[in-house]
């Protein structure tokens, strides 16, 4: 059985030019054909990221061409499926509209049949590319982000003995958010997800009353019903919670970051606006902070407290449904009803395997013994590497900045600094050795500073020739490059390219 071929969509309102289209590609696609805007739209909900190419006409009935862009590029869908546009009017506005919307290529009728054959193949290759290229970097951030959840979880676990809880909140919060979003994508496609995503979500959700460090203990053990007062003084840990992660002074865009700074202050929010601190309705909720408010109140139900006996596991899914807890997203609810029948058992599995719980209650353990609830300066000591990394590229910001990731190995830059540079924001070694290109010839020579670091000399300093702004320069060219383990293997590096404006 040969190799399926791929799907190429052609979009245009008379069936002379889609047939002219058709035969310039030549037979080697699977086409389909949509003969105005809205069948075009209704192509691409129904095939997606399976169409490799999409060949528009700018001008189409129901729905313009440009209409198109616009929607795909509310979806995102320009992210993942190539488009040409195809135009009969050659004003250059239509083709900066065209550039601007996310289209890879502007062609003007007539054409040269071999040329849009050529680039049709070349827009394919190259998002192919992109593709194979965002999944190694997404692997990398995935895997970055999840050797920070041990962290996380300590933190979270410590706020969780010092709340006088059962030790067991925090694994299941996190097993309980994975399990809602995964059947979440099961019933709903309101939400895009990944799977990394949700992984995500999942390890940000340890930190969710991470802010009650900062509430009196006899309050948070208190065993009779909190006066007024004092419950006004609980609910301020979801600000205490969100103010603490935003003045982390390093790694603030880090992904995990910006997840658990969203569920801290709204994961008590709820979706009638009745909720706390900022009384958000719907969606205005983010969906993180929904799922963990869900998955919390169901844990609270269900686990002994200082002022009540647990609730069963049916009781709990009643009352929520009911709305006892306060209003919940309806897609949500949905959700719980849907995996309520095996929660309990995810929730037994999931709560210690899924979390790394063995590891996390052990480090707990350790520092409550030693006295140490107040964790800020041990989050510090953890994410050293972080910090230096932050200490050494404040030192300037007119210059462009890059970072080399170990491994897989390549260089990542701002996507500005690239267009400077010429080059993609991110360049593996393969990408830049021996290119044609002079200027990725030239970031190649950054591979060879990090090779040149040792452990015990990680700044390298020299001048390299790059290309800036289309010009051939001689740039000084500083890197710090760092090295993990008793071994000190090599574990990426950080540097500026003094452009010197």
């Amino acid at each position: 059985m040969g190799k399926p071929k791929k799907k190429l969509l052609i979009a245009d309102g008379t069936e002379f030019n889609r047939s002219v289209l058709a035969d310039a590609v030549g037979k080697e696609y699977d086409i389909l054909f949509a003969r105005d805007g809205a069948e075009t739209v209704k192509y691409i909900r129904s095939y997606g990221t399976d169409l490799s190419l999409v060949l528009m006409n700018a001008a189409m009935p129901k729905i313009s061409g440009t209409e198109v862009l616009e929607m795909m590029n509310g979806y995102k869908w320009i992210r993942d499926i190539p488009v040409i546009v195809v135009s009969s009017d050659a004003r250059s506005e239509i083709a900066e509209r065209a550039f601007g919307l996310g289209a890879i290529d502007f062609v003007t009728i007539p054409f040269e049949p071999k040329v849009i054959a050529c680039r049709a193949k070349n827009a394919i290759a190259v998002y192919e590319r992109q593709k194979k290229l965002l999944g190694l970097i997404e692997e990398q951030v995935y895997k970055q982000e999840k050797e920070q959840s041990l962290t996380i979880n300590v933190l979270g676990s410590v706020v969780e003995f010092r709340n006088g809880e059962s030790g067991m909140h925090v694994p299941h919060i996190y097993a309980m958010t994975e399990i809602l979003l995964q059947n979440l994508l099961k019933i709903s496609d309101k939400y895009k997800l990944t799977p990394q995503e949700i992984s995500l979500i999942a390890t940000a959700s340890a930190m969710h009353d991470v802010g009650k460090i900062s509430v009196d203990e006899k309050i948070l053990n208190k065993p009779d019903k909190l006066t007024a007062g004092e419950f006004e003084l609980v609910k301020k840990h979801t600000v205490y919670g969100s103010d603490m992660l935003e003045k982390i002074p390093f790694n603030r865009n880090a992904p995990l970051l910006g997840r658990a700074k969203e569920i801290c202050r709204w994961h008590h929010e709820r979706y009638d606006g009745k909720g706390y601190p900022d009384g958000l309705r719907g969606d205005a909720i983010p969906i993180a902070a929904q799922v963990v408010g869900l998955a919390d109140a169901y844990d609270a139900l269900t686990s002994d407290r200082p002022y009540k006996k647990a609730y069963s596991h049916d009781a709990a899914v009643e009352m929520i449904v009911n709305g006892e807890c306060g209003a919940f997203n309806p897609v949500l609810i949905k959700a719980l009803k849907w995996a309520a029948s095996n929660i309990q058992n995810e929730l037994r599995m999931s709560s210690l395997s899924g979390a790394g719980y063995r590891d996390v209650a052990r480090i707990t353990r350790e520092l409550v013994s030693r006295g140490e609830t107040s964790v800020s300066g041990r989050a510090v000591e953890l994410m050293g590497r972080e910090r230096a990394k932050f200490e050494f590229l404040a030192e300037s910001c007119k210059d462009i900045v890059f970072e080399i990731n170990a491994e897989p190995r390549f260089l990542s830059f701002k996507d500005g600094d690239a267009a400077r540079l010429g080059v993609s924001p991110a360049v593996t070694a393969d990408d830049a050795k021996g290119a044609l290109n002079a200027a990725y010839n030239g970031v190649y020579g950054l591979f060879g500073l990090s090779d040149a670091a040792t452990a015990e000399r990680p700044e390298i300093c020299k001048d390299l020739k790059l290309i800036i702004d289309g010009v051939e320069k001689v740039c000084r060219v500083r890197l710090l490059a760092h090295y993990a383990g008793a071994n000190c293997v090599f574990d990426g590096a950080v540097g500026i390219i003094e452009t010197g404006d």
